[in-house]
């Protein structure tokens, strides 16, 4: 049936009714492009994404770019990432052309150079390691960069820190016992005890989660513990979780020194957060220890906390200063690369699928405050307050610039 209008023209009754509208139900996924770069660093071994991860990424639509040999030094060959869904690349140029790029250590000038323009990248900073150079071509570039080991969870910790801290607590026990032993040169003592033989004793500085895997872990070999921390509320959490075997203490300096005296091993595991260096152990206090003792200082990425050591490479972490065995290594966790790599990418994981889900990065940084935390570049313009002391560099606060985007 027609209806005639006034100037003669003739329209359909049925444009006249009611009709459908499609409405928006819910986010649109977003599929991201994701890579994975080579380390260029010879000393890291670790890789930020397994392929079993991949496999996650890939099933949900999402690409994953793999440089050839990502995973060599965690034991992943290429043809796992591929039968996993990757695609392999063999120069890397895909890799770095990706929407987000993630790797394990800081990333290189030679590395930012590659980078396409507002790309997002993931790695550890380091803000001892940074360099100007490298920060200012990444601003210059407009990147996006987070910082793996400062992004929070949702109940407001640190969980790259924390998986890190405790591979490194019990991997710093089980390089004691090695250099204890006759096998590296050390006094040919077996860390532990039994029995009718006295236990070994070991001096934990620092109770959070490094300590207190290292802790486990001396325990579990029958070695006597002792732990000193700042706070009386952290040490009485560790005595309830840890049992009787632990002596706890506050640093008391009469209490400390006689403690080292007597020590076979002296773990360093405070978390320390800024730049200003702090020696809780002094070279003084080292020189009155046993010789052939063992120390080895988990903090020294961030400056330690025993003055006797030096920050050195995985391939040439021991030195002996005044009789005692030094063990220093910035990157410990790339010891164990496969374990530590399994644990970073439990991490990364839900955290990109998140990003994708919600729409991109921008999206995911206003509903999602603990990511914002890692964030030191944004758009290129710099938001980490450390960085811009230690190079004399303008910084603005990310909730602002989130705001304001």
């Amino acid at each position: 049936m027609q209806e005639k209008e006034k100037k003669g023209k003739y329209i359909s009754s049925t444009a006249l009714m009611p009709q459908e509208e499609l409405l928006e139900t819910g986010l649109k996924k977003a599929k991201i492009t994701i890579g994975i770069p080579r380390e260029s660093e010879e000393n890291e071994k670790r890789v930020a994404l397994t392929p079993e991860a991949v496999n996650i990424l890939v099933e949900a639509g999402n690409k994953v770019y793999v440089q050839e040999g990502s995973g060599k030094g965690a034991n992943y060959s290429d043809k796992d990432y591929s039968e996993n869904g990757a695609l392999i690349t063999k120069t890397g140029d895909e890799v770095y052309k990706c929407d987000l790029i993630i790797k394990v250590a800081p990333f290189s000038k030679e590395e930012v150079d590659k980078l396409r323009e507002r790309s997002t990248v993931f790695s550890f900073l380091k803000v001892l390691k940074q360099d100007k150079d490298t920060l200012t071509a990444m601003m210059r570039k407009n990147v996006t960069a987070i910082a793996s080991e400062r992004i929070r969870d949702k109940n407001d910790e640190l969980p790259v820190v924390e998986s890190m801290s405790e591979i490194s607590g019990v991997t710093a026990v089980l390089i004691a016992s090695e250099y204890l032993s006759n096998q590296h040169g050390g006094k040919g003592v077996m860390l532990g005890g039994i029995s009718g033989v006295t236990p070994t004793e070991v001096v934990i500085i620092g109770a959070g989660t490094a300590g207190e895997y290292a802790a486990r872990a001396a325990l579990g070999l029958g070695a006597e513990v002792k732990i000193f921390d700042n706070s009386v509320h952290r040490l009485r959490k560790f005595q309830s979780i840890l049992g009787q075997r632990l002596q706890t203490s506050v640093y008391h300096p009469q209490v400390l020194n006689k403690a080292l005296k007597s020590a076979d091993v002296l773990i360093g595991a405070i978390q320390i957060e800024d730049l200003r260096p702090w020696y809780h152990i002094t070279e003084d206090m080292v020189k009155k220890m046993k010789r052939g003792s063992f120390i080895i200082d988990l903090s020294i990425d961030r400056g330690g906390c025993i003055e006797t050591m030096e920050c050195r490479d995985l391939k040439d972490p021991v030195y002996e200063k005044h009789g005692v065995i030094h063990f220093s290594a910035w990157n410990l966790p790339s010891r164990v690369a496969r374990t530590a790599s399994i644990a970073l990418s439990n991490v990364f994981t839900p955290l990109i699928q998140e990003m994708a889900d919600q729409g991109g990065l921008d999206a995911m940084l206003k509903s999602y405050t603990g990511l914002t935390y890692g964030v030191y570049i944004y758009k290129g313009i710099l938001t980490n307050e450390t960085l811009g002391q230690k190079f004399n560099l303008l910084s603005k606060d990310i909730n602002l610039l989130l705001a304001a985007f």
